[in-house]
């Protein structure tokens, strides 16, 4: 079966760092296109990045120009480099990838003070 486990989530200041990590589990992770989404309190979930197979990588336009999504196939691992954090990047961070139906992590969580 599928599985995605998150890590690399915790508490920063704001303008610090973090590095997510998401590994997969029973799929040809080289040929599937990676995600990254987070839901903040009281709010829907939203894409942050992706990254197609062939390294084609979308951002929202909130963390364009801080965040970095990144793959490593040899590890089946997605990466999501966070810089210039900011309060409002303060979420539950989850993997998503879509292999017949979609597949979600249990999500790390990223808080950000101020």
């Amino acid at each position: 079966q599928v599985q995605l486990v998150e890590s690399g989530g915790g508490l920063v200041q704001a303008g610090g760092s973090l590095r997510l990590s998401c590994t997969a589990s029973g799929i040809v992770f080289s040929i599937n296109a990676m995600a990254w989404y987070r839901q903040a309190p009281g709010k829907q979930r939203e894409l942050v990045a992706a990254m197609t197979s062939g390294g084609s990588t979308t951002y929202a336009d909130s963390v364009k120009g801080r965040f970095t999504i990144s793959r490593a196939n040899a590890k089946n691992t997605v990466y999501l480099q966070m810089n210039s954090l900011k309060p409002e990047d303060t979420a539950v961070y989850y993997c998503n990838t879509q292999f017949l139906r979609s597949y979600w992590g249990q999500g790390t969580q990223v808080t950000v003070s101020s």
